[in-house]
């Protein structure tokens, strides 16, 4: 009998989460997705009157998370990439473009995270 199951059967119904942020100053996850089905757009929900032939998906998770609100800013700056999401609070980034104008972008971030900030910075992934 796991956790969840004891606690079912002792009459609880609610289940307390707790989630945990290590503070750092890092990115974790910067990783370009080369032509990807479309039903992953869809899924994603990126805006669906953009041409995607031919594109790319990058996404960026770091911490702090108010990080991914400049990492945005020089992405866009970096490559004609379209934000597909940033999100302050978790430090999630998604941001659409030509393939190498995606890998432009996320080599600039992790660039200027690992440079100006003194960020952790992982290898950029690609598939």
């Amino acid at each position: 009998m796991d956790i969840t199951d004891a606690i079912l059967k002792s009459g609880q119904d609610k289940m307390r989460i707790i989630q945990e942020l290590v503070p750092g100053k890092q990115i974790t996850i910067a990783h370009i997705i080369a032509s990807p089905d479309d039903i992953l757009y869809k899924k994603l929900g990126l805006n669906p009157e953009i041409d995607y032939n031919h594109a790319s998906i990058g996404i960026m998770t770091m911490s702090p998370a108010e990080t991914a609100v400049i990492a945005a800013d020089i992405a866009m700056k970096a490559g004609d990439v379209d934000l597909g999401f940033v999100d302050r609070f978790s430090g999630t980034l998604i941001i659409t473009g030509t393939v190498s104008n995606t890998e432009a972008a996320v080599g600039a971030v992790c660039d200027y995270a690992k440079n100006k900030l003194g960020f952790a910075v992982c290898d950029i992934t690609k598939t």
